[in-house]
């Protein structure tokens, strides 16, 4: 049974970084098309960031474009979230995602098929 873990999360003041790692088991091939999602208290699950390993395609939701970092450790089977410059409108449940076969939309949920029970970000202004 495949399962994904995000670990990394917890509270930091306004400015301050985190880095996030989400890994994957259960299963025998490597997940080409990874992604990042975040929900906020009272708000819908929103696309955070995504990669294909193969090519190292990043894409990345507009409220993070240039603060945070998605990348990957193929050989660690570990996904990374660097997140720098954090603002209080970061704070959520940060969920990893795993897609078996990439359709085109990374940053619907429906594009991927598993994902972690999440880990909360903080940040305090």
């Amino acid at each position: 049974q495949v399962q994904v873990a995000e670990s990394g999360g917890g509270s930091v003041q306004t400015g301050g970084s985190l880095r996030l790692s989400c890994t994957t088991s259960g299963h025998t091939w490597i997940f080409e098309t990874m992604g990042w999602f975040r929900q906020a208290p009272g708000k819908e699950r929103e696309f955070v960031a995504h990669i294909r390993r193969r090519s190292g395609y990043t894409f990345y939701g507009p409220s993070v474009k240039g603060r945070f970092t998605i990348s990957a450790d193929n050989a660690a089977n570990t996904v990374y979230l660097q997140m720098n410059d954090l603002k209080p409108e970061d704070t959520a449940v940060y969920y990893c995602a795993a897609d078996m076969r990439y359709s085109g939309n990374y940053y619907l949920e429906s594009e991927y098929d598993y994902w972690g029970q999440g880990t909360q970000v903080t940040v305090s202004s």
